[in-house]
């Protein structure tokens, strides 16, 4: 189903909702990598993600960003699709790839979300005006995961890995590069089993 989010920016979101939902009526909200480089709701990892998340009755809101704001509106429009999955759902946990995972983590950290997961997060200096995934893993108080790619030479992610284990948040570093060729499904039942509460 294609929704409209709120707030003063055009964007645009499809709600992928399970066959079966659970109980817990539980959804997770999944941030796109760069819109500068073609990154959109359609991105292969996060459809992955989505169907994974459905197999276990979760629903899942893939979104594209507005217009590009140097990563300073973005960061709205994802506390935007939050607060509109607050509205229909008593639980939003928060998933993204790459610098999508970068605005994850600086989301939640100032939004009550269940749960968040990145994969391939950025520091998000370089990125991102205003974003900061270092900073935001101090502030998260969510449960969370962090994802690595091992022969990530994209993504600035070895500061994201180090802050994260000191704070105690569980880093799994992968056999692969930013891109996770080949890996999207074996990844996604990673982050749906993280979400479902059973890894």
């Amino acid at each position: 189903m294609d929704v409209v989010l709120p707030g003063g920016r055009d964007v645009r979101g499809t709600l992928d909702e399970p066959d079966e939902p659970r109980e817990s009526d539980a959804i997770v909200v999944a941030c796109p990598p760069h819109p500068q480089q073609g990154g959109t709701r359609s991105d292969r990892r996060l459809t992955a993600v989505s169907d994974a998340l459905g197999e276990r009755g979760i629903a899942c809101l893939r979104f594209d960003y507005g217009a590009w704001d140097e990563g300073r509106a973005e960061q709205e429009d994802v506390k935007n699709a939050i607060c509109w999955a607050c509205g229909r759902f008593a639980r939003v946990g928060l998933f993204g790839f790459s610098f999508g995972a970068t605005m994850a983590l600086c989301a939640a950290a100032d939004s009550e979300v269940w749960a968040v997961c990145a994969l391939a997060p950025d520091s998000g200096e370089a990125m991102a005006a205003d974003a900061d995934a270092v900073a935001a893993l101090d502030e998260i108080e969510s449960p969370a995961r962090v994802l690595a790619a091992e022969r990530d030479s994209t993504a600035d992610w070895e500061p994201v890995v180090e802050r994260a284990r000191e704070n105690g948040i569980r880093v799994v570093e992968l056999p692969a590069d930013h891109f996770f060729v080949g890996q999207s499904e074996k990844v996604a039942e990673r982050v749906a089993a993280f979400f479902d509460g059973q890894w």
